[in-house]
């Protein structure tokens, strides 16, 4: 697994199949973020069978292909979109292509799983939304920082079992390591990555909803700036926002892409969830000079002090929660209104974020 680098972080679980042999069939198509990677290995660990991948740059077909060996390379998408076998299309384009896609995917009569950020306008959104109405098809969105993350899900057990009693706030750190060199130009263009609460300030929101159970919220104040790359005028190196729950509760969160070089992990992803009786702190990826290892849990409620080391020992049960779901038409994954409410409520974050110049 990749840890030094985001972009190639690729989580890989056990196998624990939810389907029979030739029943789930998917195909991964737009290989432009290396999260694809970890999507098709939630999917194939959870017994779905990846038959095809396509891409125009040849380049990025032949190294997927290295690391499914076994895949067909389409000549096309539209080839992938008429083998009636193919159940859904998992796809990481450019952020700005995923909802163009997906809607194509969906008249295809297909299910479409999208690396996030789904959208990079509210305009894309609505056409998602109606879409999905006319098609039935389902437009999955592979938040990453908690579908894919022991700790995070461990944190979600602890809160239904009453841990902490009832969810208040939500405070989620976000850093992310840059690795100029090896970002490709649509990174630093925003028209096409959406501005940076668009992009991973997406995980932060989906997070805030998921914990504190709200259905929706209300963005109270954004701000974002470009504070170290004045070579790219349109990118964004830093984030924030300020939201409040339909329910009372409150969330901040910060991202950025200031991770040093000397930790040793892409991101020092932090979060502390305060709840009534408790309060639980997650370190996703490392905890620093003490574990390089991922996934440690703290909880602090009235039984005490408890520290949780769950790296390798919860799983991922969202992929097969989505096959599932795919299958038999349900929503226990993630229900279609919570992916669109987390991608709608970071476009507006974008979309009305104070912008901080060096002048100020």
């Amino acid at each position: 697994m990749q840890k030094s680098d985001g972009m190639n972080y690729a989580p890989v679980g056990t196998f624990n199949s939810v389907c029979q042999p030739g029943e789930f069939i998917f195909a991964a198509a737009a290989l432009d973020h290396g999260h694809i990677y970890g999507m098709c290995n939630g999917l194939r660990e959870a017994g779905g069978e990846l038959k095809w991948v396509y891409d125009p740059d040849p380049k990025k077909v032949d190294t997927f292909v290295s690391k499914f060996p076994g895949v067909r390379v389409a000549s096309s998408l539209e080839e992938i979109l008429q083998d009636s076998e193919v159940k859904l299309v998992a796809a990481a384009a450019i952020p700005s292509d995923r909802g163009p896609l997906g809607l194509k995917v969906m008249d295809s009569g297909k299910d479409y799983f999208t690396d996030k950020a789904p959208f990079t306008t509210l305009e894309q959104l609505e056409a998602a939304r109606e879409k999905v109405a006319e098609t039935k098809q389902k437009y999955a969105v592979y938040y990453s920082e908690r579908l894919h993350s022991e700790s995070s899900i461990f944190a979600e057990q602890l809160i239904k079992q009453g841990a902490i009693g009832r969810v208040l706030q939500v405070i989620g750190l976000g850093p992310h390591r840059i690795n100029l060199s090896s970002r490709p130009d649509w990174f630093f263009e925003k028209e096409k990555f959406g501005g940076i609460l668009c992009d991973i300030g997406s995980h932060q929101i989906e997070q805030f909803l998921q914990f504190t159970g709200a259905k929706d919220a209300k963005v109270v104040h954004s701000k974002i700036a470009n504070y170290n790359y004045p070579q790219y005028p349109t990118f964004e190196d830093f984030g924030d926002a300020t939201l409040v729950g339909d329910n009372g509760a409150t969330g901040y969160f910060r991202v950025d892409w200031f991770t040093p070089d000397g930790l040793s992990t892409w991101g020092d992803g932090r979060m502390t969830i305060l709840g009534t009786e408790g309060y639980i702190e997650l370190r996703k990826y490392v905890d620093i000079a003490r574990e390089q290892t991922s996934n440690h849990v703290y909880l602090v409620n009235k039984d005490g002090e408890q520290h949780f080391a769950v790296n390798g020992q919860v799983g991922y049960p969202y992929f097969g929660q989505l096959i599932l779901d795919c299958l038999h038409r349900t929503e226990n994954a993630m229900t279609q209104e919570h992916a669109f409410k987390a991608a709608e409520l970071c476009l507006i974050a974008q979309r009305d974020a104070m912008r901080i110049t060096s002048e100020q």
